[in-house]
């Protein structure tokens, strides 16, 4: 009878879930590699490091959900790899492309561009902790403020779309960190983006539809960057786009007959 109670109170031995953690450790090797490709100048593959650790961040949520395996060290880890690979990855994408460029141009450019660039990173970051104080509360068919994936998506598309430039000039530059920059206000604004996570999956729908998913594979494996860049920024301008489509139409509601 004692030896029973004993095994009653046994603590549970510490450990990790191998195959969620592993896959966010493939995040945050995938970030890492990003800065280093960036450092060494090869800017195509360092956007495409983004997206790959965009795959192992959706990939280890999911698998943690479907095998039971959740933890808070699991949960506590995916929030310090996507800070790397979403938060500082992309702001040094960004900083080693254009930043030397720029400040050919004038000291203050150069000024400009780091700013831009730590603003991003700062942003990453509020943005997550925001995320992790009120994910318990939270809506979960809606995000606030854009998703820090996604805003990594544009600022590493359009850094690995602009790559391909042999010179950008200071108006291709500036337009680099203004997309750096409106990417890190986008996340720490209180736009409300579809979470998808209510998408049921066992849901039937048109024949017609299943035929656009092998036509989109097909326009992303002809010009990723650019196809990535477009998809990817019409999901970030929607929320703006949507609200001031809503404030417009409330002041038209609001305005006195016969204006306008």
């Amino acid at each position: 009878m004692e030896s029973a109670a004993q095994e009653e109170i046994k603590p549970r031995s510490k450990g990790i879930y191998l195959l969620p953690n592993l896959l966010t450790t493939g995040c945050l090797f995938s970030g890492f590699y990003g800065i280093v490709a960036a450092i060494d100048k090869h800017f195509a593959p360092a956007g495409m490091a983004v997206f790959v650790a965009m795959i192992f961040d959706t990939l280890d949520g999911r698998i943690a959900r479907l095998t039971k395996t959740e933890s808070a060290f699991g949960k506590e880890y995916d929030s310090l790899a996507d800070m790397v690979a979403f938060g500082v990855a992309p702001a040094i994408i960004a900083y080693q492309w254009g930043v030397v460029r720029i400040a050919e141009f004038g000291h203050y450019w150069g000024r400009f561009g780091w700013l831009a660039c730590f603003f991003y990173a700062v942003a990453a970051a509020l943005r997550l902790a925001r995320f992790n104080a009120r994910a318990a509360g939270a809506d979960k068919r809606y995000f606030e403020g854009l998703p820090s994936p996604s805003a990594a998506a544009i600022v590493a598309a359009f850094i690995w779309f602009a790559s391909a430039w042999p010179e950008p000039g200071l108006v291709g530059l500036i337009g680099a960190f203004l997309v750096t920059a409106s990417a890190g206000a986008l996340m720490v604004s209180g736009f409300s983006y579809p979470s998808f996570k209510k998408f049921d999956l066992d849901r039937r729908i048109k024949f017609v539809y299943m035929l656009l998913v092998p036509l989109f594979f097909v326009l992303i494996a002809i010009e990723p960057s650019t196809m990535l860049l477009s998809m990817f920024a019409t999901y970030a301008l929607s929320a703006p786009v949507l609200w001031i489509g809503r404030r417009i139409r409330r002041l038209m509601r609001g305005a006195p007959a016969g204006v306008g």
